[in-house]
C-alpha cells in the first residue's frame, strides 16, 4: 500500500496513512476512506509528508504488522 507519512517521533516506527476511494452503495459516489498504520522504520529515513511503500509482515509488536518497503517520494 503507499500512503503519507504523518508521525515520525517514535524510534524506528512511522505512522503512515492510506487513502482509497471507495464507491457508496445507494448514491454511487465515490469516497475518501483513510486508515492509519503503525510502520517499521529500520533506518529511521523517513520524513513527515513522505510518500511510502508498505508491505505487510509478521507481528513486530502489538500494533505494528506492517514495513516500510521504500520511500517514493521525499517531502520538500
Amino acid at each position: 500500500m503507499v500512503g503519507t507519512v504523518l508521525n515520525n517521533k517514535m524510534d524506528k516506527t512511522v505512522t503512515v496513512q492510506v487513502e482509497r476511494l471507495v464507491r457508496h452503495s445507494v448514491y454511487k459516489k465515490y469516497i475518501r476512506r483513510r486508515s492509519s498504520y503503525a510502520a517499521h522504520d529500520e533506518h529511521n529515513a523517513c520524513g513527515i509528508g513522505d510518500r511510502v511503500l508498505i508491505t505487510e509482515s509478521r507481528p513486530i509488536s502489538r500494533r505494528k504488522r506492517w514495513r516500510v518497503s521504500q520511500i517514493i517520494e521525499k517531502a520538500v
